[in-house]
C-alpha cells in the first residue's frame, strides 16, 4: 500500500518543484512557520517549499516516502545555509527517540496518513516539553456546500493523488495528546493553521 502511496506523489514532484515560484500558499507558510529555533523535524518535506522560513542556525531533519521529492529537495537543500538531513521513510513507520526536537512542522500530509491522530501522537512524543507543534493542513471546508463537494470526490482524490480532501484537521488535533493553542482558518475554511503544544 505505502509503496503505491510513494509512487503517486514522485509523480507529482515536478508539480511541486514549480511551486517554488508561484506558491499560493506562501502567505500562510510565512504566518506560522516563523521564529522556529533549534533542532527541527518536517515530516513530509516533500521538496523542500518551507526551506527559505527557516533560520540559518536551525538543524533541519526531513522527513518523506518519495524518493522523487526528496532528490528536488537534497539539491535546494543545498542554496541554504542551516544544516540539514533527509531521511527517506514513511513517517507512520519511523521512530525518533521522545524529547528529541525543538519543533516539529508539518505542511500538507494529514491528507495523506493511514492513522492521523497516531502520527499526531508521536509528535507530542518526539518534541521537547517547552517545544511547539506547527501545522499548515488542508481539510474539510466551513463552507457547507464546498464540504458536501470534499466528501463526494474523497475517494477519487484518494485514487489519483493519495490525499483525503475531507478530514477534519482541528478535530483530530484535539482528539490527539497535542495541546491544542490556536487556530486559523483561510479559504472557506479549508485551509488550517494550527499551533500546538507536546
Amino acid at each position: 500500500m505505502q509503496n503505491t502511496q510513494s509512487r503517486k506523489f514522485d509523480k507529482q514532484a515536478n508539480k511541486y518543484d514549480k511551486l517554488r515560484t508561484h506558491d499560493k500558499t506562501f502567505k500562510y507558510r510565512q504566518k506560522i512557520f516563523t521564529d522556529i529555533q533549534g533542532e527541527v523535524l518536517e515530516v513530509g518535506i516533500g521538496v523542500g517549499l518551507n526551506f527559505p522560513l527557516y533560520n540559518r542556525d536551525v538543524e533541519l531533519t526531513g522527513v518523506d516516502f518519495s524518493g522523487e521529492m526528496l532528490k528536488r529537495a537534497r539539491q535546494a537543500a543545498k542554496e541554504y545555509p542551516f544544516q540539514t538531513t533527509l531521511i527517506q521513510e514513511d513517517v507512520e513507520m519511523i521512530d525518533f527517540p521522545e524529547n528529541s526536537f525543538d519543533a516539529i512542522v508539518s505542511s500538507g500530509t494529514l491528507c495523506g496518513y493511514q492513522n492521523p491522530l497516531a502520527v499526531l501522537n508521536n509528535f507530542q512524543k518526539w518534541c521537547r516539553p517547552e517545544g511547539k507543534i506547527l501545522l499548515l493542513e488542508h481539510g474539510i471546508s466551513s463552507n457547507k456546500p464546498l464540504s458536501w463537494l470534499q466528501k463526494s470526490l474523497d475517494p477519487l482524490a484518494v485514487k489519483m493523488m493519495g490525499c483525503h480532501a475531507n478530514r477534519d484537521i482541528s478535530g483530530l488535533v484535539k482528539s490527539s495528546k497535542l495541546n491544542f493553542a490556536r487556530e486559523e482558518r483561510y479559504l472557506a475554511g479549508n485551509v488550517y493553521l494550527i499551533w500546538a503544544k507536546p
